[in-house]
């Protein structure tokens, strides 16, 4: 593995094949797809922290959630990767879909976790809410609740590492950069879908309360051929609570897309 540095960007860069593109979700980073990473010897595969998150500084300018296709092009020209694989989780699956219906020439398929249409209402107040207390009293009470609720009963009583795991991912964050993604997110709509015409998997946990199996329902409607697989007793995380599934789902389609 090794990193593609643009400016203050940080791309995790491993393996030869073609090429996959994964981009993490609110409160991510790289690491949320690393038990995935056993699934795709055979490709090169592209792991970004989009800036604000992880280990890439907060970008100004890029104006909201669409703005953060800017930094996945980038990487992707920095790479010398013209088409790709997109994986996506929650926040991530939503420019996934932005990339795909206005670059369909530079997309080959998706595979979106937890996949979002775009918040309803009510949760766009709490994202609100959620980046003023980011940058009032920052991370450590954002990471209790969110840990808490998005997580599965199930997984947080068979293994409690997943919690722990997403606690961890949210204290990381810089509390300034998760409230611009907050907010961005807050103001995200839907992505013209009737122009993806790539091969699509959704991955839906049934006890998901971000991204909830009606939502995945409604975007297996909007998208042409878009497979819908929900996994039982799996929350928000699915690549970190249920990753042997979630990899294999994953493989498969990246062979099916291929043909």
């Amino acid at each position: 593995m090794v990193d593609i540095r643009i400016g203050s960007n940080v791309i995790e860069a491993a393996g030869d094949g073609p090429a996959v593109v994964m981009i993490h979700g609110l409160g991510g980073s790289s690491n949320t797809f690393q038990l995935l990473m056993d699934a795709l010897d055979g490709y090169r595969v592209l792991r970004l922290d989009l800036p604000g998150a992880g280990r890439s500084a907060l970008r100004p300018g890029l104006n909201g959630l669409p703005g953060l296709m800017t930094p996945v092009r980038e990487a992707m020209l920095a790479a010398g990767v013209t088409r790709a694989h997109l994986v996506g989780h929650s926040m991530g699956t939503l420019i996934c879909q932005y990339l795909a219906a206005e670059h369909p020439e530079a997309v080959l398929s998706l595979t979106l976790y937890g996949a979002l249409l775009e918040p309803p209402p009510a949760a766009r107040d709490g994202l609100r809410e959620r980046a003023q207390t980011a940058r009032r009293s920052g991370m450590a009470g954002i990471a209790d609740s969110v840990s808490a609720a998005s997580v599965s009963k199930r997984s947080r009583s068979g293994n409690p590492l997943t919690a722990a795991f997403v606690r961890e991912s949210l204290m990381r964050q810089d509390p300034a950069g998760y409230a611009a993604h907050c907010e961005a997110l807050s103001s995200a709509t839907a992505a013209k879908h009737a122009a993806i015409r790539c091969p699509t998997l959704l991955v839906a946990g049934e006890d998901d309360p971000v991204a909830p199996v009606a939502m995945a329902r409604a975007l297996q409607e909007r998208i042409d051929g878009a497979r819908l697989e929900t996994l039982p007793g799996v929350g928000h995380w699915m690549p970190i609570e249920a990753p042997e599934r979630a990899a294999a789902l994953l493989r498969e389609h990246l062979q099916t897309a291929a043909g």
